[in-house]
């Protein structure tokens, strides 16, 4: 049986992608790692439902606490416009890292999961750091079985998140969207404090 990595940003998103890979008779190893995750609470949220969902399905799961917030920052910060990028790259580096050690078969990624996420770009980067720790990146278009899982997640009192997971994520799920006439330069909100 292949043994394959699974990389996931949190519990919902690994329901579809856990039950896909198992009927492809492989042997499943999560893995969470994003520090990308903003703000702390909602990491740990996301975490702690991660967990509590692989031991509730027996898949054995490697869980860092590296919660990086200062280098995934100074990574993003003035390329906000490739933050996605950066931020699939740096988990998937880090997941064939763990595959090539772990002696895993292929590894792939929950992000698969989520018609919000950039497939292309996933998919390039996924080979591309396959190709560098030897280690084959499993693509497989999860996206069918988005809206299931997203309800069996709900049904089963999984933790939801509304944001993708960083703080510009978070910022363009909840900052009003103001409207400005053509033409019209659009300021910020004035500041209390100047």
């Amino acid at each position: 049986m292949p043994k394959i990595l699974l990389h996931s940003c949190c519990g919902p998103c690994s329901i579809y992608p856990l039950e896909y890979l198992r009927n492809e008779n492989f042997d499943i190893v999560g893995h969470f790692y994003n520090p990308n995750i903003h703000p702390y609470t909602e990491w740990q949220k996301r975490k702690d439902n991660y967990q509590w969902f692989m031991e509730k399905e027996g898949i054995k799961s490697i869980i860092e606490d590296d919660y990086d917030l200062e280098g995934f920052l100074q990574n993003v910060v003035h390329r906000e416009a490739n933050r996605c990028r950066y931020c699939y790259s740096m988990r998937l580096n880090r997941a064939a890292q763990i595959a090539r050690r772990g002696k895993f078969d292929a590894f792939t990624t929950t992000l698969l999961v989520s018609p919000f996420q950039k497939h292309q770009m996933l998919k390039e980067i996924g080979e591309a750091v396959g190709e560098k720790y030897g280690v084959p990146f499993y693509y497989v278009d999860f996206r069918p079985g988005f809206k299931e899982a997203y309800m069996k997640a709900k049904e089963t009192g999984h933790y939801t998140q509304q944001y993708c997971g960083c703080i510009y994520s978070e910022k363009e799920r909840y900052m009003p969207k103001n409207k400005k006439k053509k033409g019209e330069k659009q300021l910020g909100s004035p500041s209390v404090y100047g």
